[in-house]
């Protein structure tokens, strides 16, 4: 359904994210990607009352302790693109710390553990 200004519903959906954003752009993926883990600055105890209440929400979720960006998502269950941008904004603004993500394990070398077998295989049997 179509207002006569041109106006429907999908619009209604599309303003608000621009809005609780203030048309600020992603930040880029490497600074914080969905497995950046973020918390609240320990030097932040207190907070400036010019933070909008979504991002009250999100120093209060992050003061807990570390989440990652997908789950702080899920959280809120706002636009993983919104979470993006207000984190960035908190991040700017010193409220927030990040961390990235620990990196995966190397994979253990196959001759290793055939020798810690077979060690083990001598030992007990």
């Amino acid at each position: 359904m179509t207002g006569r200004d041109g106006w429907t519903p999908e619009s209604a959906a599309l303003v608000r994210p621009y809005v609780i954003t203030k048309g600020r752009n992603l930040p880029d993926e490497e600074a914080l990607s969905l497995l950046t883990l973020v918390t609240a600055s320990a030097e932040d105890t207190r907070r400036p009352a010019r933070l909008s209440p979504e991002e009250q929400s999100l120093l209060d979720l992050c003061s807990a302790g570390y989440l990652s960006v997908a789950e702080i998502a899920g959280h809120t269950h706002f636009p993983l693109g919104v979470v993006r941008i207000l984190l960035a904004s908190l991040m700017e603004g010193g409220h927030l710390l990040t961390r990235p993500p620990v990196a995966r394990a190397r994979l253990a070398d196959r001759e290793i553990l055939e020798e810690v077998l077979n060690g083990l295989r001598a030992k007990f049997g």
